[in-house]
């Protein structure tokens, strides 16, 4: 008996600590739930956001990370500033790192996407299902189409970001509080890896690199503020936390005058700065390599055991970051001919390039350019970056741990200028095709 009391006690310490930083959901069996749309949250996460100040139906925020495999849901504080509440393992994505461009690609959709009442669906084959928004006025604006793009239930992906449905039964339930707290719109910002300087140089010659860079400064001014950025789109690019100085934001047409609030310029400075360094020391240190990124079929062999015993349908991915690997530049070479000759398809693979060419410099100015603003000069430097074992979140500069303002319009939200509300259709047709 005592033995016993000692192991009990030893299990409880472990989910206590478990609880430090945020909760990961262990997967369990949820088909004993009938009532899933309105089935509660566990009373340990609502423990944990009175803990850290939060209100149950405050606001949240959706961020994933595709390379790290994660899915974090981020909760507004009483101070309005936003820290992680859960975070999950991914169990399937498709594709590689880079955004859909067109249907069928499978490619699972990375950029800032605005998610309405109107997107969640309780009626999903894969359990439940939130649709990610894709294609936003970005994507529509460069071309970029593709239908159902979800974050849904049951692991199996073809293009969305499919989570088990235990997982999926609280990603669903933290968003149904907030709508019910009055959020109009849950900002998902959907990105390749964490945007760190060690990332960034680790990919510096991926084909996606520019479009990364652009989604860097979303990113960027959320870890200083740590409020979903405000997001428009003009001549075909995201603009983030920017003020128009007359006219408006229309993604196809030339950008207006524009400009960053005094305080968050002043604090990019400073972040940027810090940036800079990390970054210089990454490429310097990891001159002459190049990082593989690995194929949906590599990634899957990771987690092939996995599959043992499970319906067809089960269809985990392993992480990008452990079927990938660093490689010296000409022996990545000879890998991508050897598969040229093959016939399989190289595309979304870091792209190499010459040993002496430059890379640009991947920080953004804190006030975005205008068509009047020339863009920062590019700075050479060579290439890449740390091993996978050392990825770790840049921290913010001291001054950045300060609430910085941000544009006044709704700061806790998506831009409503940004992209346009889903057209309002019966609610059986938007889901029909799903």
């Amino acid at each position: 008996m005592r033995l016993r009391h000692i192991a009990l006690l030893a299990c409880a310490g472990l989910m206590l600590a478990g609880c430090n930083e945020t909760l990961e959901t262990v997967e369990r069996d949820v088909s004993h739930v009938k009532n899933k749309v309105d089935y509660p949250l566990a009373p340990t996460i609502l423990a944990e956001m009175d803990k850290k100040n939060m209100d149950r139906n405050a606001p949240i925020m959706i961020r994933i990370l595709k390379e790290e495999g994660k899915l974090e849901v981020w909760k507004a504080r009483r101070d309005n500033r936003f820290e992680v509440i859960a975070s999950y393992d991914i169990c399937a994505w498709s594709g590689k790192l880079g955004p859909k461009v067109k249907e069928g690609d499978r490619q699972a959709p990375e950029g800032f996407y605005n998610l309405s009442p109107g997107h969640m669906n309780p009626y999903s084959n894969y359990y439940l299902s939130i649709n990610t928004g894709f294609p936003n006025r970005y994507d529509q604006a460069n071309g970029r189409n593709g239908t159902n793009l979800m974050i849904h239930g049951a692991c199996s992906s073809s293009g969305c970001y499919s989570m088990t449905d235990a997982q999926m039964l609280e990603i669903y339930a933290f968003a149904r509080d907030a709508f019910k707290g009055g959020q109009k719109t849950i900002q998902l910002q959907a990105l390749p890896f964490r945007m760190t300087a060690e990332n960034m140089a680790r990919h510096h010659k991926s084909e996606n690199y520019e479009f990364w860079k652009m989604l860097k400064v979303g990113y960027d001014h959320f870890e200083v503020t740590k409020r979903p950025p405000e997001v428009n789109v003009c001549e075909k690019k995201y603009v983030f936390n920017q003020q128009a100085q007359g006219g408006q934001f229309n993604a196809a047409a030339t950008c207006p005058a524009m400009s960053t609030p005094p305080a968050l310029a002043s604090t990019m400075v400073s972040y940027n700065k810090t940036y800079d360094l990390a970054y210089d020391k990454a490429m310097k240190k990891f001159d002459g390599m190049v990082w593989y990124d690995p194929t949906e079929a590599e990634r899957k062999v990771l987690v092939a055991e996995k599959r043992k015993g499970r319906e067809p349908a089960y269809a985990p991915t392993g992480s990008a970051l452990k079927a990938g690997k660093l490689m010296k530049e000409t022996e990545f070479a000879a890998l991508m001919e050897k598969k040229a000759a093959k016939g399989i398809s190289a595309t979304g693979a870091t792209a190499i390039a010459s040993a002496s060419g430059s890379a640009p410099r991947t920080t953004a100015p804190a006030s975005q350019p205008t068509p009047s603003q020339p863009a920062v000069a590019a700075r050479p430097t060579s290439v890449m970056l740390a091993a996978a074992a050392q990825v770790q979140t840049q921290p913010a500069p001291a001054a950045a741990t300060q609430a910085i303002p941000v544009p006044a319009v709704n700061p806790l939200a998506f831009s409503a200028t940004a992209q346009e509300e889903p057209a309002k259709k019966p609610f059986w047709k938007f889901w029909a095709k799903e």
